[in-house]
């Protein structure tokens, strides 16, 4: 393969994940916190930006809470314990409520919703929201690391004195626990992030580590969010 040909397919990589919207979101919510560490709080260049993206980061979310109303009435998958089903439909219920208020605090921001009294009270509110359906997420990924892990086990007991990895079903669960802890580590970020937004614990949770967790939080949504590499052909 050439060098322009190399170019190319990158290119094509790059157009592809660009292309989601959400994909956009999360590397503006990058900027946006990355701003927030910078600023510590304080007036400046890195404060505007921190405000700033945040405001056109709601105008990607406008009407997205639908995707989590779908996800509240969907059907869950055969099997999954009665309390992962509560946290997991809590979860959607949070995180819609969430968007959906987001929603009027964007319109108190640009001035069409002029009571900004309720509109720093919906904010406020849709920040708990938030965190509570983090925190829903966190227990989710707990559960469902549990799961994996027994039934890797159970498999790994089967295969015996055979090599686990070589296993194609071992190594699905594998990649789908590790899948999983990054989602675990990234709620728990988020549930930090909430309480720094929120200004529930101001000494302990400073802009600078609201910023820092809320950036690293954000790399890992960019990296959920990659598009798996187009397969080789074997020549």
């Amino acid at each position: 393969m050439s060098s322009l040909d190399v170019a190319r397919a990158e290119l094509a990589f790059a157009v592809l994940y660009l292309n989601k919207a959400e994909a956009r979101d999360k590397i503006c919510r990058a900027i946006q916190y990355g701003s927030k560490f910078l600023s510590d709080g304080e007036p400046g260049t890195a404060q505007n930006v921190d405000k700033t993206t945040s405001l056109a980061r709601k105008v990607f979310r406008l009407f997205k809470f639908v995707n989590d109303l779908h996800g509240l009435i969907s059907p869950v998958p055969e099997g999954t314990p009665l309390s992962l089903v509560l946290l997991g439909k809590s979860k959607n219920a949070l995180l819609a409520t969430f968007l959906f208020l987001d929603q009027f605090v964007w319109l108190g921001r640009t001035g069409i919703y002029k009571d900004k009294e309720r509109a720093d009270l919906l904010g406020r509110i849709s920040l708990f929201c938030w965190m509570g359906a983090s925190t829903c997420t966190t227990l989710v990924e707990l559960g469902e690391i549990g799961r994996l892990s027994a039934s890797m086990k159970k498999l790994e007991k089967n295969l015996k004195d055979g090599d686990k990895y070589q296993n194609e079903q071992y190594r699905a669960k594998l990649k789908k626990s590790n899948e999983r802890s990054l989602a675990l580590i990234k709620a728990s970020m988020d549930i930090v992030v909430a309480v720094g937004l929120l200004q529930l614990a101001p000494k302990k949770v400073t802009p600078r580590v609201t910023g820092a967790l809320g950036f690293i939080s954000s790399l890992i949504s960019c990296y959920q969010l990659l598009p798996s590499p187009p397969k080789s052909k074997a020549s």
